[in-house]
């Protein structure tokens, strides 16, 4: 968690305080950032398996929320650095894909918290294929 300076006399009304900011939050903002880059099929283990019990919890009444698998933050006062684990679509280009979530995670997270990122850390776990069942049909469980 981080926490910005409290204010005394003579500082503007809206630096006067302290914000802090979980690093649930900044996993949620980086999960949601990532998985808006195109190639990124889903966060977290590459397991099928893995993939599907998780999409049953994330769909459950009081199960762990989906949004942030697949992400880990370290928050510190003024910067962040983040673990995100992928499965990418058959035929993109590994590269290009790791590097449009790197950018799109850190402008979201930056914009959106004020912290620096530091690093983020891509770790490749499976990659999705063309004629591989989709593990988390939304009509089927809900």
């Amino acid at each position: 968690m981080t926490e910005t300076a409290s204010g005394g006399s003579g500082r503007e009304p809206g630096e006067r305080g302290r914000t802090t900011i979980a690093d649930g939050v900044v996993e949620k903002i980086a999960g949601l950032a990532a998985r808006e880059v195109v190639g990124v099929h889903a966060m977290g283990s590459g397991s099928g398996l893995s993939r599907t019990f998780g999409a049953v919890r994330d769909r459950v009444p009081g199960g762990k929320a989906g949004v942030s698998r697949g992400v880990k933050a370290e928050v510190g006062e003024v910067q962040t650095a983040l673990d995100l684990e992928i499965v990418v679509e058959y035929g993109v280009s590994i590269r290009d894909v790791a590097r449009a979530v790197r950018e799109n995670v850190i402008s979201a997270v930056e914009r959106m918290t004020g912290l620096e990122v530091v690093e983020v850390n891509i770790a490749v776990s499976d990659v999705k294929l063309p004629d591989e069942p989709d593990e988390e049909p939304e009509s089927r469980l809900q």
